[in-house]
């Protein structure tokens, strides 16, 4: 790795500007001149728009501004010894030892192995005297070459011999995000590679849609702290108990991961700081402070835990009831249970096999929806009362679907049932009870409570508030449902795969059971715009990749190929590594498309009856299907042309940044 930095990348002692975008514009022409960049203008300006987004500057008087571009050929690092300390962005002050690592596209690997090299090495301060006291450009090459090359480096041979209260920090996270499908793996990578730039130690779990690899219990007891990056609870948290805990919203996982690491570095040395409680308290302790969430912020931590556990039964059961449509046609819903109870493999129908099969996948996927209502209700009583709250939940959302209150009342009843069961499970009780809490007396005592008041207080008037509901649904037409399909579109597009996205959804989902070809299509209209306003955010961003792929970086063309598959199977999330990158721009561009797409859908009264899988499931629509293609065609085009016309015309410009074309003047 010797070739990476040559003398004349090195720069000593001398004045480069009063800012940081001063420094950064010289290294980048230094490397440019060097033959390793094609333009200094191009590099510049990705390095400021990196810096722009978190500031490099770390402790000791130092400065790492780094950048992966299509402008440079060659990886190479370009270091200044400052005659005038600049402002970075660290809180200790000034740098005055600056390393410019410039990387090509497509160098992650090599990018972020620099990156975790000469960050463990500035962080020892013989390294660091050594590169001040340096006196020619020859011996700071060899300094540096020396620590990036596999051989130890010799000014931090000391290290090895230093105590073990200097040894490096252990952190442990879990991430976990309602879908588990993006946001989950985005916030595990975000931190895990935040943790390697700032010599922590690091294992992170993923609770997500693939499955959970389980921390080991040996990481665990050796963490010094641990985060939780999460929108739901935490699976079998008592793992964790007394460790210092720093539990935030799992986006912040994806935009500030250095921050989480050093606050829970932090709370590590705070014996004040909050910990993991011990897996005898209710989930609500256990997730977060009591004292500190309010009734708004646990009702919607509720919400998206009931809705993360309640997705898996919609999806399944939806495709599967798409899947007997296609085997047995739509009267398969008339002769489904007749076939299932009269005929066998052995002893078919008249209609024949598919027929029968059909009648197979259309019930099972019928009784998998369900359980739609009580897995809300219950996993949002789980999320108030963990698991002695899911039985009383389930109960009180089955009750709310035998009264016809359907998605309001497993919501209403979820959030009774857990605060139920969070109440009862605080009672100081004598110590020959305890063992009887969790398992007999709080659901007992919550499933009286949630389900009692939903049978004889408030089940009846949900129900008639759910059936005004439908009615005025099946009602709507011309421009009230255009404009509702506006609305729906806005929603699927603001957070891709967020709260607002998700409520949204549950929405249309919940209203599925009510909706019919013939006699109720409204409701499956609705769920046919959600589904449509999904899809365009990830196409719009493969299709402008595939337009205008200068205009994006090479990870990004390379997201863009994928996003084609996701948007087509409706999974929104395909198009958050491009907002993640540049929010301002896409978030609108895709919003605009979604909302037209949303609002062509009701217009056309293009239905589904699949609630998800996207063009995949064109046999869910009916004869509708060309109609929901032209509608999310249309709002990819528009959201394409966009976020083009805005990538080019509308430039992002780092605080403190100036043209970057005078970079090379």
């Amino acid at each position: 790795m010797s070739d990476l930095i040559e003398t004349r990348l090195v720069t000593l002692d001398a004045h480069l500007g009063s800012t940081s975008t001063d420094v950064i514009k010289y290294l980048a022409q230094q490397i440019t001149q060097a033959g390793r960049a094609a333009s200094a203008a191009e590099l510049a300006e990705h390095a400021l728009a990196r810096e722009a987004k978190t500031a490099t500057g770390v402790p000791g008087g130092i400065a790492i501004p780094h950048c992966r571009s299509a402008a440079v050929t060659v990886p190479t690092l370009a270091m200044a010894r400052l005659g005038t300390p600049v402002d970075f962005g660290a809180k200790d002050g000034t740098a005055d030892l600056v390393f410019f690592i410039a990387a090509p596209e497509g160098a992650d690997k090599e990018h972020l192995k620099l990156l975790s090299k000469l960050a463990r090495a500035l962080v020892k301060k013989p390294f660091t005297a050594a590169l001040r006291a340096a006196r020619s450009n020859e011996e700071i090459v060899a300094l540096v070459s020396e620590v990036l090359s596999d051989a130890p480096a010799a000014p931090a041979a000391p290290a090895a011999a230093a105590p073990a209260a200097t040894a490096r920090p252990k952190i442990v996270a879990v991430t976990a995000c309602p879908t588990g499908i993006a946001h989950t793996y985005m916030a595990a990578d975000s931190l895990a590679q935040a943790a390697e730039e700032l010599g922590i130690d690091f294992a992170v779990e993923t609770q997500g849609s693939s499955g959970s690899k389980p921390l080991d219990p040996a990481l665990i007891a050796q963490a010094d702290a641990v985060i939780f990056a999460v929108d739901v609870d935490v699976r079998d948290q008592s793992r964790f108990a007394g460790k210092p805990v720093i539990q935030v919203p799992v986006k912040r996982g994806v935009d500030e991961p250095e921050k989480l690491l050093k606050d829970a570095l932090a709370a590590a040395k705070d014996p004040a700081a909050r910990k993991v409680p011990a897996g005898n308290e209710t989930a609500s302790e256990r997730s977060t402070d009591s004292a500190s969430e309010g009734f708004g912020a646990g009702l919607k931590r509720a919400l998206l835990t009931g809705v993360s556990y309640m997705i898996p039964f919609v999806a399944g059961g939806g495709l599967l009831i798409a899947l007997g449509f296609l085997l047995g046609g739509y009267a398969i819903t008339d002769v489904a249970d007749q076939y299932l109870t009269e005929n066998t493999l052995f002893n078919l129908p008249e209609a024949g096999l598919l027929a029968y099969l059909g009648a197979v996948a259309f019930k099972i996927g019928g009784l998998s929806m369900g359980f739609l209502v009580p897995a809300l209700g219950g996993y949002i009583a789980y999320a108030y009362a963990d698991r002695p709250g899911i039985a009383p939940g389930f109960t009180a959302g089955a009750v709310a679907g035998f009264m016809g209150a359907g998605f309001i009342g497993g919501i209403v009843g979820g959030v009774i049932a857990g605060l139920a069961c969070r109440w009862i499970n605080s009672w100081t009780v004598p110590r020959w009870l305890r063992g009887l809490m969790p398992v007999v007396i709080v659901p007992l005592l919550g499933s009286i409570i949630a389900s009692g008041l939903m049978f004889l207080f408030l089940g009846g008037p949900i129900a008639q508030l759910t059936e005004a509901l439908n009615g005025w649904l099946a009602g709507m037409s011309g421009t009230a449902a255009a404009i509702l399909g506006l609305i729906l579109g806005l929603m699927m597009a603001i957070d891709l795969g967020g709260p607002i996205n998700k409520v949204a959804y549950s929405f249309a989902v919940a209203g599925l059971g009510a909706g019919s070809v013939a006699e109720n299509p409204a409701p499956l209209m609705i769920m046919a715009a959600v589904m449509a306003a999904g899809m365009v955010p990830p196409l719009a961003m493969a299709l402008a990749t595939a337009v205008s792929p200068k205009l994006f970086t090479g990870a990004e063309r390379e997201n863009g190929k994928a996003a084609w598959l996701l948007g087509a199977a409706f999974i929104s999330e395909g198009a958050i590594p491009f907002a993640a990158a540049d929010p301002l721009r896409v978030i609108p561009a895709s919003m605009v498309g979604a909302g037209i797409t949303g609002s062509l859908i009701m217009s056309f009264q293009a239905i589904s009856q699949a609630p998800h899988g996207g063009i995949f499931v064109f046999f869910a629509m009916d004869n509708t299907w060309p109609m929901f293609l032209l509608a999310t065609l249309i709002g990819t085009l528009v959201s394409a042309a966009l976020v083009i016309v805005l990538k080019k015309f509308v430039r992002r410009a780092p605080v403190g940044a100036v043209d970057p074309a005078k970079v090379a003047a």
